[in-house]
């Protein structure tokens, strides 16, 4: 058994494509499109990912993008996708920069969460140990779930 990918719905593709790209960081590796069926499907993978995924090795993200209106229900009740990056307090300074906001802060220098536009919970983990407590982080309060 091989792990492939996990699938998200989204209701705005260029707000998702600005969230997971620009903001988190990931790379879009194929895409297709279905005009009779109405939808696209984005593939993502992690900047370390990229060379795998070309030769189809990679886990990704799929946005499926449904060209009609739909309302999703989603987020909390789908779980959480989980990235390792290697500075966490980077990411969520990078994050925050871009206008995300920082659910559950990496106040242990460990674990963070975020969530996409769609309300998808992101859970960031530091490679290796965990980095010393520093500001602002260690004291800053949870915004909203995760």
């Amino acid at each position: 058994m091989q792990f492939l990918h996990t699938m998200v719905r989204v209701r705005d593709l260029d707000i998702s494509l600005d969230f997971y790209c620009n903001k988190l960081g990931l790379v879009e590796v194929n895409r297709y499109e279905n005009e009779h069926a109405r939808f696209t499907l984005v593939f993502l993978a992690a900047p370390d990912d990229v060379a795998r995924a070309k030769d189809d090795h990679a886990p990704l993200v799929e946005l499926t993008y449904n060209w009609d209106t739909e309302d999703y229900d989603g987020g909390r009740n789908f779980g959480h996708l989980a990235y390792r990056v290697d500075d966490i307090y980077e990411a969520c300074q990078r994050l925050m920069d871009g206008g995300v906001t920082i659910n559950r802060p990496p106040r242990d220098g460990h674990m963070a969460f975020v969530r996409s536009p769609d309300g998808i919970s992101i859970e960031l983990l530091q490679k290796g140990a965990a980095l010393s407590p520093a500001a602002p982080w260690a004291e800053m309060e949870n915004t909203g779930n995760w």
